[in-house]
């Protein structure tokens, strides 16, 4: 059942955490991370900092539901979108480090999610006037992973290590760039907006294909990065559990 409501949404992530916790899935790391977003951007809409705060509601539930949607569809053993498949099925794998994990979720929700959700609130000239709000709301997402590498320290202690290694700068960490992904998602939503109904599904289903080939390098980006990377993952916490809890912490402030 889709989430109606913010309040919904931060519900259905709280029983998706809890139960990746009770079972020590590493899939419980992105909605843990997702689930700190959205508390900070309904904090936010309650003390007006948003230009159209019910239009960024809408806007907030119908991305946060394309996830659910993956995520439910992934654990009843039908086939989400490309781009959430890859997300997910890292989770399986042992080698990628945490923030590998939750970058390669990030890249399926901003890459394809975000365009596909924002071109349906606010379709053909409607949008325009959702950008300040999706710049902000995108943002919150956007500048988690710094704050969010800085707590990883406690289970991954190697991860200072990436901008030595030159796989980490301010915005990009291994193949994923957090100002292009940003820039793409206003992009993509526009083409997605401007597109015919009866050509909409074929433009999705290639975006989907783009982005999951894109993910495939964040999780596994060849031979010699991985090897680089070893030494990290090899210090990493393999408590699932306590990553969970470390990924769940209080809500971040808007804007932080």
């Amino acid at each position: 059942m889709a989430a109606l409501t913010i309040d919904d949404v931060i519900a259905a992530l709280t029983a998706i955490i809890d139960d990746c916790r009770a079972r020590g899935s590493r899939l419980g790391y992105f909605p843990a991370l997702y689930r700190r977003v959205t508390q900070a951007v309904k904090d936010g809409a309650a003390a007006g900092q948003f230009q159209n705060g019910p239009l960024l509601e809408k806007l907030d539930i119908a991305f946060a539901n394309r996830y659910l949607d993956a995520y439910n569809t992934y654990q009843a053993g039908g086939q989400p979108t490309r781009s959430w498949a890859v997300a997910f099925a890292a989770a399986r794998h042992q080698l990628p480090l945490i923030v590998q994990q939750l970058l390669v979720g990030i890249s399926a929700h901003i890459n394809l999610d975000l365009g596909i959700a924002t071109a349906a609130i606010a379709p053909g000239d409607q949008l325009p006037g959702i950008r300040t709000d999706f710049d902000q709301t995108n943002g919150v997402l956007a500048s988690l992973v710094g704050v969010v590498e800085r707590e990883l320290a406690e289970v991954s202690p190697g991860i200072g290590r990436l901008e030595a290694l030159g796989l980490r700068t301010e915005t990009r960490i291994i193949n994923f760039d957090l100002d292009i992904a940003r820039q793409l998602a206003w992009t993509r939503a526009g083409q997605l907006a401007a597109t015919p109904a009866a050509e909409l599904d074929g433009a999705i289903d290639r975006l989907d294909l783009e982005v999951a080939a894109f993910n495939e390098l964040v999780a596994h980006p060849g031979l010699a990065i991985e090897a680089a990377l070893a030494p990290i993952r090899i210090e990493e916490s393999n408590d699932v559990r306590r990553v969970i809890d470390v990924l769940a912490a209080p809500p971040l402030a808007v804007g932080a």
